[in-house]
């Protein structure tokens, strides 16, 4: 029964947040100009010049994986502003003085950051069929990369609001995530193959759970084997898992 409602709590807190999504759109769509951008401008003038390796792959081809969950990152890591907001206004007070579990809580708003990080997911796809990339569309890999979106929209939101909890302004939140979206971004294989990185850099790479996202993605959408799959699924589902239970013990310091 306890699970039940544990469940029951979190679906309600994610169709709270849905509902937030259709009345308003707007930053759904400002944020995917970013990536397309990255896409669009990055991805062709490196195609073109052929100046990064990329193995049996044009660059926009190797690419495109790397910019798919970039959009998703970005999307997820200012998840928190929201949070505190919704703390300023008094939503977050009345959410946990209800009987709810808090983890149910935090789960709830993953989820409704996952369907963000879906919309981003859908958008970056339809742009890259749009120019000409050419992805494998196998229906079952095309729904794993959407699992994997969703598993990762829920990890980079979940740490998020374990961020929030201590910083408490939308202020800090901002800067917080501009300092840690493009760290993130740089040193992972989004856009270069881990093979070019300095040594120092590649230990970081693998201590990245986004290094782990572009890898399952790209050996879905591009390379077409999976021999690495389980790996990457592993170490994102114990980097979401953490962050969540982070998240559901500090929320509450949101309101200290």
């Amino acid at each position: 029964m306890n699970f039940l409602r544990f469940i029951m709590s979190s679906i309600t807190v994610a169709e709270m947040e849905a509902r937030k999504i259709r009345h308003d759109s707007t930053e759904l769509w400002t944020r995917i100009i970013q990536p397309a951008l990255w896409l669009l401008v990055f991805g062709e003038t490196f195609n073109t010049i052929r100046a990064m390796p990329s193995g049996s792959f044009s660059y926009i081809q190797f690419i495109t994986p790397g910019i798919l969950a970039q959009s998703v990152l970005f999307i997820s890591i200012f998840y928190g502003i929201t949070v505190v907001w919704e703390k300023d206004v008094g939503i977050i007070t009345k959410l946990l003085s209800t009987p709810s579990p808090r983890s149910s809580i935090v789960l709830g708003k993953s989820l409704a950051a996952s369907l963000r990080g879906v919309f981003q997911a859908i958008v970056i796809f339809a742009l890259s069929l749009l120019i000409g990339v050419k992805i494998r569309l196998d229906p079952f890999d095309i729904v794993g990369v959407f699992a994997v979106v969703i598993l990762f929209a829920m990890c980079f939101s979940s740490l998020s609001m374990l961020l929030a909890s201590y910083m408490k302004t939308r202020d800090r939140m901002m800067g917080i995530g501009q300092a840690l979206t493009m760290p993130l971004f740089f040193a992972s294989n989004a856009i270069y193959p881990i093979s070019v990185m300095p040594t120092w850099l590649k230990y970081i790479s693998i201590a990245n759970p986004l290094s782990y996202v572009v890898d399952a993605i790209r050996s879905m959408l591009l390379v077409g084997t999976y021999k690495n799959l389980p790996i990457d699924i592993l170490a994102l589902t114990v980097s979401t898992t953490l962050f969540l239970v982070l998240a559901s013990r500090t929320i509450k310091k949101l309101l200290e």
